[in-house]
């Protein structure tokens, strides 16, 4: 069948839908169709009796959303997944964060750790292991496992696999670490507006929430992270409902700070002069981020005028020995309360 008779039957089609819809006034949806039109009244009043999302991470990321969580790597993005994952399963909020929902079946999805380093980071060398919520399922890909017949690629398998764990174990949040892994070549604009189609079709079709983490090519740390940074495009960003990032932060080797990309349930509330600043820490057998203010995106990019940590540290020292307050000192210095008390906690003084 050519182009010219699928495009007369799909105005046929159309053309009985609208007719229906005039007629009606509501319409009988036909689900093969390309289009459900129906009036605008409809669709609101339709949307009335379902439930206002809830934030599952702040405002960073809503119920029945399709989100990307993006940064360079080694930044901490499997770890805050894990964060995250536990939150949701739980019910319980991470310190700093708004959790709205009551605990949900949540689905981690991990291609990066084996499971002895996801035992290494969960415990206390090994021993005194934290214990998850026994409503997170986690699942990584088995290596002796032949691709089945049917299907063209590996993340189209993955993809199926993702609607069966949900329908076999009612799962409601799908965490995917990471997208490297669902698409063999998502530098591609073609192939990452697939990829989004096929997760966008599992969230609306089983209405679900789905993380998917990804990678940023290398980036220049002096500049404001933007969607342009994400790898495979910004058509990644374009298709899915909220995105945002992790930050490498100047001021401390295990800082990070988070930027909202992306948002359509909320306003942009953490942008470039409002990020929200964190430390990796690990104090006993949970390694988490950990709420520590807001602040300008600019205090923690890399800057070649600005001193460095060894000269910063004798000027903060001085500054102490003059009696001067915290707050007095980040104020000179150009960095965070937080950074002082974290530098003052390290140096023991």
């Amino acid at each position: 069948m050519n182009r010219k008779m699928l495009n007369g039957d799909l105005r046929i089609e159309l053309g009985e839908q609208l007719k229906s819809v005039k007629e009606q006034g509501v319409m009988n949806v036909n689900h093969n169709a390309g289009l459900i039109i129906k009036p605008a009244n409809q669709w609101i009043d339709e949307a009335k009796a379902t439930p206002i999302p809830n934030m599952l991470f702040s405002e960073f990321w809503y119920e029945n959303e399709l989100c990307i969580l993006f940064a360079d790597t080694n930044l901490g993005k499997s770890i805050l997944a894990v964060q995250i994952s536990q939150s949701t399963s739980s019910g319980i909020p991470i310190n700093g964060f708004k959790l709205e929902c009551s605990p949900r079946k949540t689905l981690y999805l991990d291609f990066e750790l084996s499971d002895k380093q996801f035992e290494k980071r969960y415990s206390e060398e090994y021993t005194n292991h934290f214990t998850f919520s026994e409503n997170l399922l986690r699942a990584e890909l088995n290596p002796y496992h032949e691709l089945p017949k049917g299907f063209k690629s590996v993340e189209d398998y993955i993809c199926t696999y993702i609607e069966t764990c949900i329908k076999d174990h009612h799962v409601e949040v799908v965490i995917v670490d990471n997208m490297t892994y669902l698409k063999s070549d998502n530098e591609k604009a073609k192939d990452a507006l697939d990829l989004m189609k096929k997760l966008n079709k599992i969230k609306k079709t089983y209405q679900v929430s789905i993380l998917v983490l990804a990678h940023t090519p290398k980036r220049d740390e002096s500049k404001p992270i933007s969607k342009n940074d994400i790898s495979g495009s910004k058509m990644i960003v374009n298709f899915c409902d909220s995105a945002f990032a992790i930050g490498n932060s100047t001021e401390a080797a295990n800082r990070r700070y988070l930027k909202q990309i992306k948002q359509r349930n909320t306003e942009h509330l953490y942008h470039s002069g409002n990020v929200v600043v964190c430390d990796i820490s690990k104090d006993f057998n949970f390694l988490e981020f950990r709420f520590i203010d807001y602040d300008n995106e600019e205090n923690h990019l890399k800057s070649y005028d600005k001193m460095g940590l060894e000269e910063r540290d004798t000027e903060m020292v001085r500054m102490i020995s003059e009696g001067l307050s915290n707050v007095a000192i980040a104020k000179q210095l150009g960095v965070t309360e937080g950074t002082i008390r974290s530098r003052r906690k390290k140096l023991d003084i």
